[in-house]
């Protein structure tokens, strides 16, 4: 700041901001139940123990207070279980936040902007501004003409003095059109997912959850459906997503590509997609007869084939496959490799760390039309 005629900085200590007890416990808490599965009971056991190293609470506001404030806001309830007994549960309102939470830790730098559909490579009388300008031409809408820049032609080519506004000093304001993206997330929840003592199935939850809050909030007309991947493959709602577990499955990767195009087929959008995390090798199908071909054993040709048959379906389809393999195996990327060639999708090969960001960065450039 200016001081007489002398400039420089005044530099005040730092404080931090004023965080209720109930809202640092909150935040810790949110991050428990994620990779608790929803286990209420289990997040709090969990917490208590992190107040006991951390000292996270004091006389004056305890963890039990911290339970109560939750039922009182409406965060958790009481619930009959299976085996009659009472019990905790959490609530939709915490469902929600945890989705919210989990689209700040991925997506927080985003900036703001209008609901709306994404935007494709075709300019011309569309509904979105694009920033440039272009010469007006016979059938441009009036509504589309840029009366600043106009004006400002007009002044530079017949002066100031004796103002005329002619049809070459007009100038058009080009937007894009609009396109609908209907996307199906597939997440593997094979038993690979929490080996070699990382826990790979908490990022792919946060993933989704993130991704869907950001579709309903941001791209309200966009649709997303997710499913999981095991023996089988099902559908689940945004809602389940928070108690989503990690099964003793096999990789059936043919039943999940299956499934999504068949949800995409329904989906009248032009943009269609499919996003797959996944770890590990396919490694089981399910015969016509209803039994399942497994073997874990490197990678099984009868599966592979089935796998890229699916990939080429897809591409008949227009629907491209982007694949982020949480793996680093060469033979498996050499597998996703050949698979993304059929598909003429995209693959990445990625750890945890960054998963999110990049499957945002690939929806939003994924915004183009195809025309069929």
């Amino acid at each position: 700041m200016a001081i007489g005629n002398k400039k420089g900085f005044i530099f005040k200590q730092y404080e931090a901001p004023n965080v209720s007890p109930f809202d640092k416990l909150f935040e810790i808490f949110t991050e428990l139940i994620t990779h608790t599965s929803g286990d209420f009971d289990e997040a709090i056991s969990w917490l208590r123990e992190l107040d006991v190293e951390y000292k996270l609470t004091d006389a004056n506001y305890t963890i039990d207070d911290f339970i109560e404030d939750l039922k009182k806001k409406g965060y958790i309830k009481e619930e009959i279980k299976d085996d009659g007994s009472g019990g905790l549960t959490i609530t939709a309102k915490t469902e929600r936040s945890i989705r919210q939470r989990a689209l700040n830790q991925i997506f927080g730098n985003l900036k703001k902007s209008g609901s709306g559909n994404h935007k494709t490579k075709y300019s011309g009388s569309g509904d979105e501004h694009t920033g440039e300008f272009r010469e007006y031409h016979f059938g441009d809408g009036l509504d589309r003409i840029s009366l600043t820049e106009s004006l400002k032609n007009a002044q530079i080519n017949n002066g100031a003095d004796a103002f005329r506004l002619t049809e070459n000093d007009l100038v058009v304001e080009d937007a894009q059109f609009k396109a609908q993206m209907s996307t199906v997330l597939m997440i593997d929840i094979s038993h690979s997912m929490i080996l070699y003592g990382e826990d790979r199935i908490t990022p792919a939850k946060k993933v989704a959850m993130a991704l869907a809050e950001l579709i309903t909030t941001r791209y309200p007309k966009d649709t997303l459906d997710i499913i999981v991947f095991g023996n089988d493959a099902w559908s689940i709602s945004i809602k389940d997503l928070p108690y989503l577990q990690v099964g003793p499955y096999h990789t059936n990767t043919v039943a999940g590509l299956q499934l999504a195009m068949d949800l995409l087929r329904r989906k009248r959008n032009t943009n269609k997609q499919i996003f797959m995390i996944t770890d590990g090798k396919p490694s089981c199908v399910r015969e016509p007869d209803g039994s399942y071909y497994k073997n874990s054993v490197g990678l099984d040709q009868y599966i592979v084939e089935q796998c890229y048959t699916q990939a080429q379906q897809a591409r008949k389809l227009h629907i491209p496959i982007t694949t982020f393999m949480i793996a680093s195996d060469p033979y498996l990327q050499q597998f996703v490799n050949y698979f993304t060639k059929a598909n003429q999708g995209k693959a990445f090969y990625t750890g945890l760390k960054g998963l999110g960001e990049m499957i945002f960065e690939d929806y939003e450039t994924n915004r183009k039309k195809r025309i069929k």
